[in-house]
């Protein structure tokens, strides 16, 4: 698979876990929540919510690095 596949590979699964979240959890608090997330840069955000982005970063290194895809 060549690095365009295997990156949208660990894309769409970031994707599928954040929709599974959010249909889960779809609350009009968390609503407010996700709208102001959207519109933060992510420079702006908390270093809690800088870190959920890190991981997935990490994630799609590992795999590359590994090729595991």
């Amino acid at each position: 698979m060549d690095i365009i596949e295997r990156l949208a590979c660990e894309e769409h699964s970031q994707w599928c876990q954040w929709a599974r979240h959010m249909l889960d959890n779809m609350t009009p608090e968390n609503i407010v929540l996700w709208r102001r997330q959207i519109d933060t840069p992510y420079l702006q955000l908390s270093e809690e919510d800088k870190e959920k982005d890190r991981v997935w970063a990490r994630r799609t290194i590992s795999h590359m690095i590994d090729g595991s895809f």
